[in-house]
């Protein structure tokens, strides 16, 4: 078994509000989850504006094919051009 996570560093330049944030991270993440079928949460600067961290895990049993799931889930939050991502972090764990 391959468990992937991916932590997702967020900019929100256009936001102003915590409001505001709130609801483009529950778009990102609503997405992520329906197309993907990964979990998704947002994990730190919560009560920041403009940043957010999100976290995505995926679970199969073969490395190659996590790891193309995350990119693909990377790539996808990169095109919807709500949020800027700033950094990325992805491991693979094999148990």
């Amino acid at each position: 078994m391959v468990v992937g996570v991916a932590k997702l560093s967020l900019r929100l330049p256009e936001n102003h509000s915590l409001k505001g944030k709130r609801k483009v991270i529950k778009s990102i993440c609503e997405k992520l989850r329906h197309r993907f079928d990964v979990a998704v949460a947002e994990i730190d600067s919560l009560d920041l504006w403009q940043a957010s961290e999100v976290g995505i895990a995926a679970v199969g049993n073969e490395g190659a094919y996590v790891n193309s799931k995350l990119d693909k889930a990377i790539n996808f939050v990169e095109g919807l051009h709500l949020a800027e991502v700033m950094d990325v972090h992805l491991e693979l764990i094999h148990l």
